[in-house]
């Protein structure tokens, strides 16, 4: 699963990498983002937007936006069996920016933050599917959860899923909510590659979901 990340790239780089077109959301250095939070997002239509979702998503027929806490991730292989996410697959897809995430090693005595990221420090796109949610009070909730995939090389001895990361060459692709042919976008719902990751134990204090400070992401050396 994916339930802590974090994006700490300024604007101009989100602007950049994401071709973003319309900038609708604050950007500010967050270490430390957990499930419940309202968290950059892109979508398209027409062009590239920039957007603040809340993460854990709450399908438009609930009756309660507290599921959305039991529907942070989304499984790659039962996308397609979910009531909740089929609908979003097929034509509400959006990218959630993250610029690494965290996973917990286990040991018989506690468990140690291990953080992923890319080498080269760039952000990059989680598959993500978003709703919008209306209240009986009238309020309107946009929300999005993160797609997983079976694990790569490098977080497999931590982890046995990982969210699932777009290259840059199929945002275009997952973006166009105007394509609904799932069996053009499954594919696209793979481990990402390995070898252009990196992974490092960083310090304890992640553990608490309070903790939000530049020094969340350095290694322990």
């Amino acid at each position: 699963m994916c339930g802590r990340y974090w994006l700490k790239s300024e604007k101009k780089i989100i602007v950049n990498e994401f071709n973003i077109y319309e900038v609708a959301a604050d950007v500010k250095p967050d270490y430390n983002i957990t499930p419940g939070r309202n968290v950059l997002c892109v979508t398209e239509n027409g062009h590239n937007k920039l957007v603040s979702f809340r993460w854990g998503l709450i399908p438009s027929w609930a009756k309660d936006e507290q599921i959305g806490y039991k529907m942070i991730n989304a499984r790659a292989e039962t996308l397609l069996e979910k009531p909740s996410f089929l609908k979003p697959f097929q034509t509400q897809r959006c990218l959630v920016i993250a610029d690494g995430f965290y996973e917990w090693r286990k040991t018989t005595a506690q468990k140690i933050p291990m953080a992923f990221r890319m080498k080269n420090e760039k952000p990059f796109g989680f598959a993500g599917l978003y709703d919008r949610w209306q209240s009986s009070e009238n309020e309107i909730i946009t929300s999005c959860t993160i797609i997983t995939t079976n694990a790569n090389e490098l977080v497999a001895p931590i982890h046995n899923r990982m969210p699932v990361i777009l290259r840059a060459d199929d945002y275009e692709l997952w973006l166009d909510n105007k394509i609904n042919n799932t069996v053009k976008l499954t594919p696209l719902l793979k481990p990402f590659e390995s070898k252009i990751m990196e992974s490092y134990e960083v310090s304890s204090l992640v553990n608490s979901v309070k903790y939000n400070s530049s020094d969340a992401i350095k290694p322990i050396k």
